[in-house]
């Protein structure tokens, strides 16, 4: 494209005053002596290989006082081979262009224009040097052999420096473009530049670019300097004044000759290298206003009330221990209760009990059995307190491995009825270690997975700041607050709820476990025989999973976009499956899935979520596969729950899955053995099933999103199965759990609401997620996914209390008494 503009060294004062007389001395003649020109007047005139025009346009600067000058040219040649050159000579430099100017679209399309006008650099003589006279020269040549006619307009601008929180209006196209100038008043350190249209298209660039010239302000340079993003009917750039020296900067805007980099398409029909008529009404009315951002103070504030508003679950935390020490001193004082008296809890007129024959009641086991019981272990028969050693010796393969023990867990996990004591039989430091490795090894994935995240994320805010491209990352514009190197701090910072409260959590675990402990050393005999059996290990992998979501959530909106949105989503599926592994644990302690095999499913969700964002937009073949995968897994784990485990994976499943079918639904048609189970597997395959056809027809493309759907979906099934059981088996919800369960669901519901609150989305153009760009709503600093943020954090910290306390009630009640399902 033809255009452009170099800095050229001139003369002083004196020149100027010498060529301005030459000027006045000499007539518009046809070899080309510079002709006074005069600013609003229209000059017409036509120019060839032989004769070209020079015009002399003088004015005088008064000290302070920014003057500009707009030329407007106009040439009804379509000869690309000899266009019409114009050349603007200023005291400090030099601007050219050629008359077609001539915009280059996607694959290499052309698009000439016949009209173009350009603002030249001002030049703002400073205080000292005192009023001064300026000069501009404007000459008008073609290497033609024929004539071609031409039209020439210079005025001055009465509207270029534009002032705080006015809106100005203004029009541009791609071969008029715009560009203002702004000061930063005294006492302001940071604006927002906000850019307003009513129309959508045509595509514009906004760009904020220091006081040097040239002014970068055509399609194929604008992305030269200065900070720029793209623009539909919405834009907003915030400024600082440290990064201006000179405490003022031109703002920039620029039509594109085609949309597609704002989501338009190009017009099927234009084709070939044929002139794009239809492109010279590509004119969008524009509206900037330029307001004050916040003040220091603000982030003072708003930092104090993101750590104060957290801090205060700790203070409540502490005052529910203390009232719970104080009540456990009084009943210590009062003498507890007996074992026997916490047994009368399953009475005959349960719903499940009251069908089985003699009072056996659901999952009771007959003691005096041999093999199908299990006698409660007195305290002698235990290993000694405070055992939970790490010794090599003590295996789990050395309880499994006897053929005797593989028959005895047959017999045992296939009975119609269970209770608790029938899959709590292993030794409990063998049990305890083994969720340990949970632990453990989340702590081994965060720091490997966090590391290079960190890295990535701070490479991506270098790139934004080193080349000024704001189309990179996907913030909320109109309420993204720089700190230091970060863009949008205000992001960062409300995630230190999820570390807060993550942290908090684990101390919460950790009371209980030394509580525990204590108990054990003790031989109490309520810790021995008694409850839900205390294991902590998933518990701690929930807390620093809740303080990794943060760190990660956090590193995501450093520079959220498509490309790592998955580091925001990776630790939710761990979240979620933890907890459901938890839930799960709570009642099959012997048979819930090893750390190792947890974390590689994980893994593979990762994977998959992986493969979605690289694959999933477009390639059906993709979705196909994943469907397939999905449904596969989800009868594959409803046949090893629905079984207890007993249920082998192999070769011979087909067949045996043949036989259990023909069996069970055509030779008799029986009722299913476990109906519990089975009609929550029912449920949770049918919704796990229309999860994989709505992949299938659909196919969304945020399919971190979409993984993260089916987990949370299946979480709140099981928890609401597990709560429903819970109550039609005749226990209790005690007011901390039921308190948790009902703050869980307010805060979730209040969070959701803010979730939707669309702000942004990597799924469109970053001119198209700009639209969808809102003011901040809370201090003046946060916007609704910060609010998200915070109330997502307080969600999932309640979510997990509610974990921790649901099974309180049972500390009182022997295993044997505790149905499992």
């Amino acid at each position: 494209m033809a255009g452009g503009a170099a800095l050229v060294p001139v003369p002083g004062a004196l020149l100027f005053a010498l060529l301005w007389m030459a000027a006045a001395a000499a007539g518009d003649g046809p070899g080309g002596s510079p002709a006074p020109g005069a600013f609003g007047r229209v000059y017409r005139g036509a120019v060839n290989i032989s004769a070209e025009r020079v015009y002399a346009f003088a004015y005088s600067s008064e000290p302070g006082q920014v003057d500009a000058v707009r030329v407007y040219v106009n040439s009804s040649s379509e000869n690309l081979q000899y266009p019409v050159l114009f050349v603007v000579r200023q005291q400090k430099g030099v601007l050219s262009w050629q008359v077609p100017l001539i915009f280059r679209g996607l694959y290499q399309r052309t698009y000439n224009y016949q009209e173009v006008s350009r603002t030249l650099c001002p030049s703002e003589p400073t205080p000292e040097t005192g009023p001064s006279d300026q000069i501009i020269f404007v000459d008008v040549s073609s290497m033609a052999p024929f004539n071609i006619a031409y039209e020439l307009l210079v005025t001055r601008l009465e509207n270029f420096q534009l002032e705080t929180n006015k809106a100005f209006n203004f029009t541009a196209s791609p071969s008029q473009p715009q560009y203002f100038l702004y000061k930063f008043p005294q006492d302001v350190d940071s604006v927002i530049i906000k850019v307003v249209s009513d129309a959508v298209y045509p595509c514009s660039v906004v760009s904020v670019q220091d006081i040097v010239c040239p002014v970068y302000d055509l399609d194929h340079n604008v992305e030269f300097n200065g900070v720029y993003q793209s623009m539909t009917k919405q834009a907003a750039i915030t400024v600082q004044r440290k990064d201006f020296p000179g405490e003022q900067f031109f703002v920039v805007f620029v039509i594109k000759p085609e949309d597609y980099a704002c989501g338009g398409s190009v017009p099927s029909s234009i084709h070939g290298n044929v002139n794009r008529t239809w492109n010279l009404q590509r004119t969008k009315n524009l509206q900037v206003t330029i307001v004050p951002s916040i003040k220091k103070s603000v982030y003072v504030q708003a930092m104090f009330f993101s750590f104060l508003s957290f801090l205060s679950f700790y203070l409540g935390s502490v005052v529910v221990a203390f009232v719970h020490y104080i009540r456990v001193r009084r009943k210590a004082s009062a003498g507890r209760l007996s074992p026997e008296d916490g047994s009368g809890i399953m009475t005959s007129s349960h719903p499940i009990t009251a069908s089985t024959p003699e009072g056996s009641s659901y999952g009771a086991i007959d003691e005096s059995s041999s093999s199908g019981g299990r006698q409660l272990s007195s305290p002698e028969r235990r290993p000694p307190a405070g055992s939970d050693t790490d010794s090599s010796v003590e295996e789990e393969s050395d309880f499994d491995t006897m053929p005797e023990i593989e028959s005895d867990k047959n017999v045992i996990r296939t009975k119609v009825f269970l209770y608790l004591s029938d899959l709590s039989r292993k030794d409990r430091r063998i049990v305890s270690k083994k969720y340990k490795i949970y632990f453990w090894n989340i702590i081994t994935i965060a720091v490997f997975y966090a590391l290079p995240v960190i890295q990535l994320v701070i490479t991506y805010q270098t790139v934004v700041n080193v080349t000024g491209n704001q189309d990179i990352c996907y913030y909320n514009f109109l309420c993204a607050h720089p700190l230091g190197v970060l863009s949008a701090f205000n992001n960062i910072l409300s995630n230190v709820g999820h570390m807060l409260l993550g942290f908090l959590f684990l101390l919460i675990v950790l009371r209980r476990d030394i509580l525990h402990r204590r108990a054990m050393e003790m031989k109490d005999v309520y810790t021995l025989d008694y409850g839900i059996p205390k294991h902590f290990g998933l518990f701690y992998a929930m807390g620093i999973a809740l303080m990794m979501e943060g760190v990660l959530s956090a590193c995501y909106h450093v520079c959220p976009n498509y490309s790592n949105f998955q580091f925001d989503t990776s630790f939710m599926y761990m979240i979620a499956g933890l907890c459901m592994l938890k839930l799960y644990q709570t009642r099959h302690p012997d048979i819930n899935a090893s750390a190792y095999s947890a974390y590689a499913s994980f893994a593979v969700v990762i994977c998959l979520a992986v493969l979605g964002v690289v694959f999933g937009k477009n390639d059906m073949w993709f979705w196909v596969i994943f469907s397939m995968i999905h449904v596969l897994a989800s009868l594959a784990l409803s046949t090893q729950i629905y079984y207890m485990g007993r249920f082998k994976i192999d070769l011979g499943i087909f067949r045996r899955a043949a036989m259990v079918l023909y069996t069970d639904c055509i030779q008799q048609c029986s009722r299913p053995m476990y109906m519990d189970r089975m009609v929550l597997l029912i449920v949770g395959n049918l919704v796990n099933w229309s999860f994989a056809i709505f992949g299938l027809v659909y196919r969304p493309k945020d399919f971190a999103s979409y993984i993260l759907g089916i987990f949370i979906c299946n979480l709140l099934l099981y928890l609401a199965f597990y709560i429903i059981m819970k109550l039609r088996s005749s226990e209790k919800l005690l007011p901390i759990p039921l308190f948790c369960i009902v703050a869980t669901a307010v805060v979730w519901a209040a969070a959701l609401y803010f979730f939707f609150q669309t702000l942004s989305s990597w799924e469109e153009t970053p001119a198209e997620s700009r639209e969808k760009n809102r003011p901040c709503i809370l201090l003046g600093f946060f916007d609704d996914h910060d609010v998200w943020h915070f109330l997502s954090a307080a969600a999932l910290f309640f979510s997990f209390l509610v974990l921790l306390t649901l099974d309180d009630d049972l500390d009182v009640v022997r295993r044997d008494k505790i149905p499992v399902f």
